[in-house]
């Protein structure tokens, strides 16, 4: 099932999100519908609070960067053939390498791409969807960036909160039009403060 996702504004995608154990209901069924959400969106990655839901969990699906002909050139796409992963209750252990910068995109920020400095590569320790436990793999490129990207999600951080005071000034009218609902999407998304009723 596609579900709606949450915009810009919403108090969800800036909570920190809580773990969840294996008594959770209907994991499987929200995977399922994270991924077909997703890929209706085009996205590479969703985490719970953008459908809404505070929980430390999020799906990524890197293929499609290796469907443009310039990235797939990249050395950094590399690994990201296989990459369809669910992360469960994720830690990251370590962010290593040197910072680059790429502009990043949010399903949760449409129509709005801004540089983001990330390190190369990540250490991570999660379950996925069926419990099975991944101690401290490493993750690079654009792999390690969707990953952290994600992260930040379920941390209650936006990829926008990275940007400098300015930028994110120069953005107040624009992210202010996507809470409102002012912005046309090719997939559901639940506005803020349409839900107030502003």
């Amino acid at each position: 099932m596609i579900l709606p996702v949450v915009a810009y504004g919403d108090p969800v995608l800036k909570k920190e999100a809580v773990e969840i154990d294996k008594t959770f209901e209907g994991l499987g069924v929200l995977v399922e519908n994270m991924f077909e959400t997703m890929y209706n969106a085009q996205g590479v990655g969703l985490a719970a609070p953008q459908i809404g839901q505070s929980i430390r969990l999020f799906v990524v699906d890197g293929s499609p960067f290796l469907e443009d002909e310039e990235d797939a050139k990249d050395p950094r796409t590399e690994g990201l053939k296989d990459f369809k992963k669910v992360f469960v209750n994720p830690i990251i252990q370590d962010e290593l390498g040197e910072e680059w910068g790429f502009n990043e995109g949010c399903l949760s920020i449409p129509k709005i791409r801004e540089e983001v400095y990330r390190k190369e590569k990540v250490v991570i320790s999660y379950f996925d969807e069926h419990w099975n436990f991944y101690d401290k793999v490493t993750f690079d490129g654009y792999a390690a960036r969707i990953i952290q990207h994600e992260y930040d999600h379920i941390e209650g951080v936006l990829f926008t909160d990275h940007l400098s005071v300015l930028k994110r000034k120069l953005l107040t009218k624009k992210l202010g039009n996507i809470s409102k609902g002012l912005i046309v999407v090719d997939y559901r998304m639940r506005f803020p403060a349409l839900k107030k009723g502003k």
